[in-house]
């Protein structure tokens, strides 16, 4: 796996392979990174979560271009800990990563403790696991006003009950591969009037 732009640009990591595992193609990375830059994200200093991580290709590409922190989220230990050591071999301080092993459901239960600004999405095909990740990322508050969400799914999916809060911004297909992508906004809150005295 090759980083493409970046710190880290033209360094090759190891990789392995997994079940489900579905490396993230250069000119699809490219491509996505350029339309994260048109909607005005600043990945430096960002906080990124990468749920369904597997190689951690757009993690990785994220930290290269001066994201503050990524968390990985990955189920298969062997993968997570390839994760792992490949930030190890970038020389990238542990504070800057999180790649232990965990299933995404469970993990996204749980409120965090700080919000992210950007969430990549890539679940296995054919396992209806977008809707629930999606749902969580919004009710446990893991999403930051504003923060992007973006979605590799099957080329023919169909889906539009997404949270009210996310707001579906761009729709592409790159050959097989077809990428969604949403803002996320929190609803303002209604301030309760004072009640009037006499």
């Amino acid at each position: 796996m090759r980083i493409l732009g970046g710190n880290f640009k033209g360094r090759n990591l190891p990789t392995l392979e997994a079940k489900g595992c579905r490396p993230a193609m250069a000119v699809v990375r490219e491509a996505l990174f350029n339309i994260i830059a048109a909607r005005g994200l600043a990945l430096s200093g960002a906080r990124v979560i990468d749920v369904f991580a597997g190689t951690g290709s757009l993690g990785f590409e994220c930290l290269s271009r001066g994201a503050a922190f990524v968390q990985f989220v990955e189920a298969n230990r062997a993968l997570a800990k390839r994760l792992a050591d490949n930030a190890r071999l970038l020389g990238l301080e542990a504070s800057r990563i999180a790649a232990a092993p965990a299933d995404a459901l469970k993990l996204l239960a749980r409120p965090p403790r700080i919000p992210f600004d950007l969430a990549f999405v890539d679940p296995p095909y054919g396992q209806e696991l977008l809707a629930p990740v999606m749902n969580l990322l919004a009710a446990k508050r893991w999403l930051a006003d504003g923060a992007l969400v973006v979605a590799e799914v099957e080329k023919h999916l169909e889906y539009d009950g997404w949270p009210a809060s996310l707001a579906l911004e761009a729709d592409r297909q790159y050959g097989q591969t077809r990428i969604l992508i949403w803002t996320h906004q929190i609803p303002a809150q209604r301030s309760t009037p004072e009640p009037s005295t006499p």
